[in-house]
């Protein structure tokens, strides 16, 4: 109860403070306005932009030699970040900054963060800028249109791009950045060794979890690493309602989605499966543990393949080989797997030279192949450019690919291949709210006493969910 009060009193104060906030983009207070390109479009002047994001020492050190590159081609714009702890550490610090108007000029966001800032009209919707056919010139004589070509549109994989869209007013407010997703890893050794097939459908995996169970009944056999995730991806798989970025916001109170909970009810009775707030920790322990109860497939990021690895003995030999495949799907003619990382948004600032000089810096890391190959060798992220996987370096890391020392580029790869089944769910003020209250429910659906009335059990479980997503 205290949590939620608090909760409630931080949500109020925000509000009144951004209710309360002038227009960030100079509109007269309009919330998401289309940002107006100049005339002349970027016109040389000096500019300092502020960068935002989380990147840790090796990928800071990857943004330095683009930042580098970058000013060779724009000298007087100069460009400044700042690592800011984890995602909900931007969030929290741009949210305060705003209410003075003294947010940065670019930084890393999720959907729900972005929804938060469009409150206070804090972010450039980026459509003019995409579409702009107004030539830039460059330091060495040569030009660019300061928008987007056919070719570079065409070129980033299509569920990342439209992330940036999914707002509820069709206009673009991010860019992908670097991406992850879920993937199914599997004890490959064991699988071999007991002539299991990957298992490519719901159906078929709960035929592979009740034959591990025969072969050791001790296992659990599969560990999931986000509830969260676990049920957007069903609501996806079987085309029934989660949520809305318009009208009624919260639509998972439905039979599909109950039907769907009774089963994994089902299974976690049998033994099945446990997920990261059951287990009390991510699964991927579960996976490579050498003793006690351990499982033999663990859904989780694609970016964290390193963790479901087992560690390697003195001679670098691994217990045991990691396979990585797609998740299981409901059909394989909708196929749906979630799209995560992180994207980028830039600020709206009363000097309209800053956001073009914010656009350029973005447009050259999102759109340069070398860039996305480098950090995506680094990171374990997925680049957000098709044509990064025929880059020579890139093609030279996938190559490589197993399931041992190179499990992150078998991850890369996985990715890669499933490119045309990636979703986003819409985005507004309280989406992360939806998150956690569906992850909540399907722990409480797995495990809680129904008291002998499983229907009026689920029902009411998925009622309180509603009711704490509205309250």
């Amino acid at each position: 109860m205290k949590r939620r009060i608090l909760a409630i009193i931080m949500a109020i104060c925000m509000l009144a403070v951004f209710a309360m906030l002038p227009s960030c983009s100079g509109n007269s207070g309009k919330k998401n306005v289309l940002f107006e390109v100049p005339d002349g479009g970027y016109d040389g002047s000096e500019v300092t932009i502020v960068f935002y994001h989380t990147m840790g020492q090796n990928l800071s050190a990857v943004l330095d030699a683009y930042i580098a590159e970058f000013n060779e081609i724009y000298p007087n714009i100069h460009v400044q970040w700042t690592q800011v702890g984890g995602y909900d550490d931007v969030r929290n610090q741009i949210s305060t900054e705003i209410s003075v108007g003294d947010q940065p000029n670019i930084a890393y966001c999720y959907p729900d963060h972005v929804a938060l800032y469009n409150l206070a009209g804090a972010v450039a919707a980026l459509d003019n800028l995409i579409d702009s056919k107004i030539t830039v010139e460059r330091a060495d004589g040569t030009t660019e249109i300061l928008g987007l070509t056919d070719e570079q549109k065409a070129d980033f994989i299509e569920g990342y791009y439209n992330e940036g869209r999914q707002f509820g007013d069709g206009l673009m407010y991010t860019m992908p950045f670097s991406k992850s997703t879920e993937v199914l890893y599997y004890n490959k050794t064991f699988f071999d060794e007991h002539n299991i097939q990957v298992p490519t459908t719901w159906e078929e995996l709960e035929a592979v979890c009740a034959k591990i169970k025969e072969i050791d009944p001790e296992s659990i056999p599969l560990g999931y690493d986000s509830e969260s995730n676990w049920f957007i991806t069903m609501c996806e798989q079987y085309e029934s309602d989660y949520t809305s970025a318009t009208g009624d916001h919260y639509l998972f109170n439905n039979k599909t989605n109950k039907d769907f909970i009774k089963m994994f009810r089902s299974w976690y009775q049998e033994g099945y499966l446990t997920t990261q707030k059951i287990y009390g920790a991510y699964t991927s322990g579960l996976f490579t543990a050498e003793t006690g109860t351990v499982s033999y497939m663990s859904i989780g990021s694609s970016a964290g393949a390193t963790h479901q690895r087992p560690d390697a003995d003195e001679n670098g030999n691994y217990r045991f080989e990691v396979g990585i495949s797609t998740i299981p799907q409901i059909s394989n003619t909708n196929r749906k797997v979630i799209s995560q990382g992180p994207s980028v948004c830039i600020f709206n600032k009363s000097n309209p030279q800053e956001v073009i000089a914010s656009w350029l810096f973005v447009k050259y890391l999102t759109t340069s192949v070398e860039f996305q190959a480098e950090f995506s060798t680094v990171s374990g992220y997925v680049p957000v450019l098709k044509s990064v996987a025929e880059n020579p370096a890139y093609a030279q890391f996938l190559s490589r690919a197993d399931g041992g020392a190179y499990i992150s580029a078998l991850s890369a790869k996985v990715c890669i291949d499933q490119e045309d089944a990636y979703y986003t769910s819409p985005a507004f003020n309280g989406s992360s709210k939806a998150r956690d209250q569906v992850g909540a429910l399907l722990v409480k659906c797995l495990t809680g006493d129904d008291g002998g009335n499983l229907d009026k059990f689920i029902d009411d479980a998925f009622k309180e969910a509603i009711d704490e997503c509205t309250y």
